[in-house]
């Protein structure tokens, strides 16, 4: 066993266990595993344990590897959590199944019409900027609702779920749980929060989905 399915292994179980302690139904988490700065040799073992939900920061680096991963394993889901430009919403609609880094009416407008164009339709996720960082991407939270319904009602699109990521140097459950709030008041089921750190945390808050990558590809350089 090699120390990446050793190190998934041991996330699925604290998963499990997390999702017992929440009294939560089993395997109500999806696993996203981070596989950015990871070349497609690395992958493979994790892809071979039967691991098929993957996430990517850059649309460049996931079109350098990834056409060939979902050639070879056809049941890949691969959700883009990073920063996205609207010059680059063609080839993200095109590689991605799920984009969850929705947040400004410019992306909106730019996937709509790439969605329309390629009859593609990947599960969108607005990104909620919980800390209202200014370096950080993401909607202010105080716009978040009202973007969801724009998103929905001016873009034709549906808004599958909410992400966020916590400022790294405050407690995170404060803000998953406005992330959890503002998921109620906009309409939509999934939830997108918590990584390596903090997933377990994120399960208690109710995550449906957790971004895990350092946990199990191991450290970055």
């Amino acid at each position: 066993m090699t120390d990446k399915v050793a190190r998934l292994n041991a996330v699925k179980e604290n998963i499990a266990r997390a999702e017992a302690d929440a009294r939560r139904a089993a395997g109500s988490v999806t696993l996203v595993a981070v596989s950015k700065t990871f070349a497609a040799d690395a992958i493979r073992p994790v892809i071979e344990t039967g691991q098929r939900v993957f996430g990517e920061n850059r649309v460049q680096e996931a079109q350098s590897k990834w056409p060939g991963l979902k050639a070879e394993q056809p049941d890949i889901e691969l959700h883009l959590i990073g920063p996205l430009q609207s010059n680059k919403a063609k080839e993200a609609v095109a590689l991605f199944d799920a984009i969850e880094t929705v947040d400004r009416e410019k992306i909106a407008a730019a996937l709509a019409a790439e969605m329309e164009k390629q009859d593609r339709s990947p599960k969108l996720y607005v990104q909620v900027n919980t800390g209202s960082e200014p370096q950080k991407a993401g909607i202010d939270p105080r716009e978040a609702v009202a973007f969801v319904e724009r998103c929905r009602e001016v873009h034709g699109l549906v808004i599958e779920g909410l992400m966020c990521i916590p400022p790294v140097d405050e407690n995170p459950g404060p803000h998953f749980a406005l992330l959890e709030k503002l998921a109620r008041e906009a309409g939509v089921a999934k939830l997108s929060m918590g990584m390596s750190a903090d997933y377990e945390t994120a399960i208690a808050f109710g995550a449906t989905h957790v971004r895990v990558g350092s946990a199990i590809f191991g450290g970055r350089t």
